[in-house]
């Protein structure tokens, strides 16, 4: 599997990746993230246009798409962390809207190795709901936190891991 930066004329086949996606988590017990036209088109672009999408291939096929950032501060909604803390206070990357097709193994393995190959300090938040993002983010070696808040002021569950 290959990462590579999302292109604007991909923008349809990662939308269609994030139903097969919101397919898979309803199927999972998960009816309540990423509701309501979240994520739109709209943002997906603006990941495209900021540099900050990335889609995972199978041979010449999108199977995966997500969001990095990283830097001092790359998400504002990480500011305020309840119930425990965050690890440190340096600066981080983060996934978001990471998202499968269903159709391959291995794409949250591959995002978050893409993003420890691009920095040490990896943060990421989930709907409590998200039992099987939870339980990959567990296996792989992140701490759970506590909780922070996202834009629409819903609760969601952060981890974050620090390579040595």
């Amino acid at each position: 599997m290959k990462i590579i930066a999302a292109q604007l004329e991909d923008t349809d086949q990662i939308m269609l990746i994030i139903e097969q996606a919101k397919h898979i988590m309803r199927k999972n017990g998960n009816q309540t993230q990423w509701i309501n036209g979240y994520p739109s088109k709209e943002i997906i672009e603006t990941d495209i246009r900021n540099q900050h999408a990335f889609v995972c291939l199978e041979n010449t096929e999108i199977v995966g798409y997500f969001c990095f950032i990283e830097g001092n501060d790359p998400d504002p909604n990480y500011k305020v962390i309840e119930g425990g803390a965050w690890l440190n206070n340096a600066p981080y990357g983060v996934i978001h809207r990471l998202a499968s097709s269903g159709t391959a193994k291995g794409i949250a393995r591959k995002a978050f190795g893409f993003a420890f190959n691009q920095i040490s300090n990896v943060r990421v938040d989930t709907n409590h709901d998200n039992i099987p993002m939870q339980n990959f983010l567990k296996n792989s070696g992140f701490t759970y936190c506590g909780v922070i808040y996202v834009s629409d002021g819903t609760p969601r569950d952060a981890f974050q891991k620090t390579l040595p």
